[in-house]
């Protein structure tokens, strides 16, 4: 499995289709627009930057990206408003569209400009000068040049690992994880501790990353996934994937999959708790951490199994913003 080549969202506007399947996402954007909006403040304020480079890492191909954007041109305006006389600071806003090679980013920027088209007539102030470009690679990778954006923005992506844990490969044998596609009940500790320590070395390896390439002064806000307490056991993402691998479990029982590909499996995906990135963050000294914010959400009752829904399971969430010093 190729994850910079293969992992992406579902393409199009199908019933089906990431950009009709993501409220849950877009409720988390809503959610955290207010920190989304002081970051940007903060650092127009503080850096009065002539051009401002915003970037969006793991932007999919939704209605989410829109949101985002929207709420830093307003943002953008209203400090210029506050702040500027006449035309002594004229600020131009660059965003960069980040996510893996196979998204369907036609059709993210075919919704960006249905979205942005001002009609004739339009009385509504125009926003300030922006310009729009996609970047299609992993962020685990370096992205730009040293100290050249202002803000990263990244939502419900961050979960995502760049691999499936280290030893717990398609081509290992006897496979570790047997029946299980993520951490069950059944997967044993050494097993849970490999994606344990996969999360680990790759947010270590983001940090780095980013910290060079924003400039001094820079923020990221990070929406992450969750789980509400230590136990790697008991997270949301636990329990949503033993549903599927039930359901694979099935397929195999009916000769529909192979056993030997099920038991091979492994999502490159880790549910992070709260303290194990903020351990991260304090540990690497890369970062000072202004704000973090947790907040719980209902699963969409479109998407998973309708005992879920009466049980008012919730997906844990939480939102932190990073200063560079």
């Amino acid at each position: 499995m190729d994850i910079r080549r293969d992992f992406h969202m579902a393409e199009g506007e199908g019933e089906w289709s990431y950009s009709k399947n993501c409220r849950r996402q877009q409720i988390s954007i809503r959610e955290t627009r207010p920190m989304v909006e002081t970051a940007v403040k903060q650092v127009y304020a503080a850096l009065l930057p002539r051009t401002m480079v915003v970037v969006d890492l793991g932007c999919s191909a939704g209605p989410n990206t829109l949101l985002f954007i929207t709420s830093v041109l307003s943002s953008v305006a209203d400090e210029h408003s506050k702040s500027a006389s006449g035309d002594d600071h004229h600020v131009e806003v660059q965003f960069v569209l980040n996510e893996l090679p196979g998204n369907d980013f036609n059709h993210l920027f075919r919704s960006f400009e249905e979205e942005f088209r001002r009609p004739a007539g339009c009385e509504r102030p125009p926003p300030p000068s922006y310009y729009v470009m996609g970047l299609p690679e992993s962020y685990y990778n370096r992205l730009f040049p040293r100290q050249s954006v202002h803000l990263f923005h990244s939502s419900y992506c961050l979960h995502w690992r760049s691999q499936e844990p280290e030893g717990l490969e398609a081509w290992r044998k006897p496979c570790l994880n047997e029946d299980n596609i993520y951490i069950a009940r059944t997967t044993a500790p050494t097993v849970a501790k490999l994606f344990q320590e996969q999360f680990q070395k790759d947010f270590s390896l983001f940090l780095k990353l980013r910290r060079k390439e924003l400039v001094h002064g820079g923020r990221m806000v990070l929406v992450f996934l969750s789980r509400k307490n230590e136990d790697v056991y008991s997270g949301d993402l636990n329990q949503l994937f033993a549903f599927v691998a039930t359901a694979l479990q099935s397929l195999v029982s009916k000769g529909l999959v192979e056993k030997e590909k099920l038991e091979s499996f492994n999502l490159p995906i880790y549910g992070l708790s709260v303290g194990e990135v903020e351990d991260l963050v304090t540990q690497s000294g890369l970062f000072s951490m202004d704000l973090i914010k947790q907040f719980e959400m209902n699963w969409d009752p479109r998407l998973v199994a309708e005992h879920l829904e009466k049980e008012k399971t919730k997906f844990t969430t939480f939102a932190m913003c990073l200063k560079k010093e």
